[in-house]
C-alpha cells in the first residue's frame, strides 16, 4: 500500500508542476525583476506591460495612456472585478510604472498586482 500512495504522490507533484510551467502569460516580453515570494495567478486578468524604451502594451498591443485609460472603463463596465498585471522591465522608468498603476486605480480597478519571475536561488539578506 505504502509504494502505491509513493506513485500516486509523485504523480501529483509532477501534473502540478507541469500545470504551472504552462501559465498563460499575454503581455510582451519584458525582462522583469525577480522576488522570492512572487505567487503564480492563473485567473483570466488584463497585462499591462512597460518595456525600457517607456511603450506600454494592453495584452499586447502598444496604447497610449490615454487609449489604456479608455480600454480599462470599457472593460471595467464589462468586468466589474477585474484584475491587472503590470509587468514593469527592470530597466524601466520607476515613474512610468507607478504612473500607470495609478492610472489602473483611478479607473477604479483595485486589484493590481505587479508582476515578477520567481528567483530560483536563495539569497541571505
Amino acid at each position: 500500500m505504502v509504494p502505491l500512495i509513493d506513485c500516486m504522490f509523485l504523480l501529483l507533484v509532477f501534473f502540478i508542476y507541469s500545470m504551472l510551467s504552462m501559465v498563460l502569460h499575454r503581455g510582451i516580453k519584458v525582462d522583469l525583476p525577480q522576488a522570492r515570494t512572487a505567487p503564480v495567478h492563473k485567473e483570466d486578468y488584463l497585462s499591462i506591460a512597460v518595456t525600457r524604451d517607456g511603450e506600454i502594451s494592453l495584452d499586447q498591443a502598444l496604447v497610449t495612456l490615454e487609449e489604456l485609460r479608455n480600454q480599462l472603463r470599457q472593460r471595467k463596465v464589462v468586468q466589474p472585478d477585474l484584475k491587472v498585471f503590470i509587468g514593469g522591465d527592470r530597466e524601466a522608468r520607476y515613474e512610468q510604472v507607478i504612473q500607470v498603476m495609478d492610472l489602473v486605480r483611478q479607473v477604479g480597478i483595485s486589484q493590481v498586482a505587479l508582476e515578477t519571475k520567481w528567483k530560483e536561488t536563495p539569497e541571505k539578506i
